[in-house]
């Protein structure tokens, strides 16, 4: 799940400032579960725009899409764009983009942070699992990321600096190449921790972009 946070009020504010309309477009999906970007969140934000603006005469509208990184969805917003001066989105990164991208003739402002991809440990309590680095070695570590776990991101350790099990750097973070040791000797598979993984390729920093297979020629067609 992407996790987000929403934006400092005082950040938001500043952004809207000047517009007299502005469509506030929530998302149903990651952010409305991680609580910074559904339609509850909408209301919230949008009430108080609407008191901090309220001699400003500024009006803000709202709408909560199933997805924003959908354009199937985006379309249900086709009718309304125009009568608003700018939009402001509650989606991730990817949603915001893509809103911008399909109403390109209006200012797209972000009113959350998208911080990572990660899981639910309790109502309100995300912890980051995953840094979408390309290249998955979950299968040789037993399953801990050695990416995001590891403040150094060793793709191979550990690297000699742990502290009584904690990372030398951040003594509240247990070390991920001990819990990597622990788990793969649970399971009998310590042969696994010897075995050297390639460097990633951290060169290619374009955006990347994934076609399923079976799905290359109805791309091709689009395209």
């Amino acid at each position: 799940m992407i996790v987000a946070e929403r934006k400092p009020f005082d950040e938001i504010r500043s952004m809207v400032a000047g517009y007299k309309k502005v469509l506030t477009v929530g998302c149903g999906t990651c952010v409305a579960v991680c609580l910074a970007g559904g339609s509850k969140e909408v209301e919230t934000l949008n009430a108080e725009l609407n008191l901090a603006f309220k001699k400003d005469g500024i009006e803000f509208g709202a709408e909560t899409l199933e997805r924003q990184c959908d354009m199937e969805f985006l379309a249900e917003l086709d009718t309304r764009v125009d009568e608003y001066d700018a939009l402001l989105s509650m989606a991730c990164g990817a949603g915001i983009q893509f809103l911008a991208e399909r109403f390109s003739h209006k200012p797209v402002l972000p009113a959350v942070n998208t911080s990572f991809i990660g899981v639910n440990l309790d109502v309100g309590w995300y912890e980051e699992k995953c840094r979408a680095c390309g290249q998955c070695v979950l299968g040789m570590t037993g399953g801990v990321c050695p990416v995001t776990m590891c403040a150094k991101s060793l793709f191979n350790g550990p690297c000699g600096g742990t502290n009584k099990t904690s990372c030398e750097i951040h003594t509240d973070q247990p070390c991920a190449w001990f819990k990597i040791y622990e788990r793969l000797a649970a399971q009998g598979r310590l042969d696994q921790i010897i075995e050297i993984s390639p460097a990633n390729d951290w060169s290619n920093q374009k955006p990347r972009t994934l076609i399923q297979p079976g799905y290359e020629e109805r791309v091709k067609a689009m395209r």
